[in-house]
């Protein structure tokens, strides 16, 4: 039986190997492969691309990564000063969304993957939580993780997939402040959003920490095992 191909949506920012130095290019953390890889799937790195979503024809699973601030323009909102955003990863992974919600395909937000979840769904972000909850506790300074109790909705998926957990970790100074037609089932000790979902649909899950950098990543498992459940035909390749 072949693996599950999940996609994962990529960055598109200067990089540096070998002799070439600040070079852009396309790239996610391996950390969000690996985990993937470890729960029985294969990866698929997807790069910003608006022309069309022709690309879930061959996928099972679609996980939107972490990054960059999304676009306040997407809901409606003047840009923060501190709000960096990248408009074509925006593009792209919005039609990509649109294309997976038509298909009822698996999908897992990380992070940034979460807000745009809610962004799709019609919601708004806090461009800048530190000015909301009054701390730095959710991005204690550049690449630095922080960490902090969470708690989810009984009988929710965010329930069943982390059940037991009672911390995460957390690196974003962006949340969900309206989450749109999702419904919010896990929430930090202040209040912050820390997962959203919707329970109409086969598996669409969104979480605000980074379970690819955790030592229990639940929720990629819990998208590969969706994925691997769909009698979703693929496209013959080649």
């Amino acid at each position: 039986m072949s693996r599950p191909l999940i996609g994962i949506t990529a960055y598109v920012e200067p990089a540096g190997w070998a002799v070439w130095r600040d070079v852009p290019a396309v790239l996610v953390p391996q950390a969000y492969v690996r985990a993937v890889t470890a729960a029985g799937g294969r990866a698929v790195v997807l790069p910003p691309d608006d022309t069309d979503a022709d690309v879930l024809r061959v996928l099972d699973g679609l996980l939107l990564a972490g990054g960059a601030d999304v676009g306040p323009e997407r809901y409606g909102q003047p840009p923060d000063p501190r709000t960096e955003s990248r408009p074509d990863r925006d593009a792209g992974e919005l039609a990509l969304l649109a294309g997976a919600l038509a298909a009822d395909l698996p999908v897992l937000g990380v992070c940034r993957g979460m807000q745009l979840l809610a962004v799709a769904h019609g919601g708004t972000l806090h461009q800048h939580l530190p000015e909301v909850v009054g701390h730095d506790g959710h991005r204690p300074a550049a690449g630095v993780y922080g960490a902090h109790p969470v708690r989810f909705a009984a009988g929710s998926l965010a329930a069943t997939v982390m059940a037991g957990v009672e911390r995460v970790n957390s690196y974003h100074h962006q949340a969900v402040a309206d989450p749109g037609g999702l419904t919010v089932t896990g929430w930090a000790d202040d209040g912050v959003v820390e997962a959203v979902e919707d329970q109409d649909r086969r598996f669409l899950l969104g979480v605000q920490w980074h379970p690819e950098n955790d030592a229990d990543p639940r929720p990629v498992a819990a998208l590969v095992r969706a994925a691997g459940r769909s009698t979703r035909p693929r496209r013959p390749v080649g």
